[in-house]
């Protein structure tokens, strides 16, 4: 773990911060309080919570949403017949993001490995997540790479018209997102 930052479990008092995190680096409409209290409730097993933040001086910096196993469902976007590993003993990465000026510090890698331990001990033997291609310089799928995720497929326009994300504005693309989600498993 970086020394000088703080990384904790997601808290109430973390949202508004986390939000306004969330749709500055990903774009408008990413997060709003609504959704991450549902995201809050699905990452909790065994009163267990597998969300984290990260502080640097104080400062919101980064966090890792994610979903206890279990506490998901499969959606068109996922491929469990390619995956290692049984759906119901997987847990769900969803959305690991750090601040442009913190980045290249090791703290998506601080937040993943905490939300891993957590998921572990909720009973997790693997995680899903579908990956941004479009990051910059694709750093989100050569950060999960890295920690050892398999690419298992791609699939374009994975946000566009996400009824989970109705009001969602790509950053790069707009409202009209074309950017393609990289179908990864991570085995613990």
């Amino acid at each position: 773990m970086i020394s000088q930052v703080e990384i904790r479990p997601l808290a109430q008092e973390d949202f508004e911060r986390v939000i306004a995190l969330g749709n500055l680096v990903h774009g408008d409409g990413y997060l709003d309080e609504q959704m991450l209290s549902q995201i809050q409730k699905k990452a909790f097993k065994s009163n267990i919570n597998a969300n984290f933040v990260a502080y640097l001086d104080d400062r919101l910096v980064g966090f890792r949403l994610t979903y206890a196993p279990g506490n998901w469902s499969l959606d068109r976007w996922c491929s469990p017949e390619l995956w290692p590993v049984e759906p119901q003993d997987c847990c769900y990465f969803k959305c690991n993001t750090v601040a442009e000026e913190a980045r290249g510090l090791g703290i998506g890698k601080a937040l993943l490995d905490s939300s891993i331990e957590a998921c572990k001990v909720q009973g997790a033997l693997a995680g899903v997540s579908h990956l941004w291609k479009q990051s910059p310089e694709n750093s989100a799928v050569g950060y999960f790479t890295k920690a050892g995720g398999l690419l298992i497929k791609e699939h374009p326009e994975r946000w566009n018209n996400n009824p989970d994300h109705p009001d969602y504005v790509c950053v790069l693309c707009g409202s009209d997102c074309h950017c393609v989600a990289c179908e990864m498993i991570l085995t613990f």
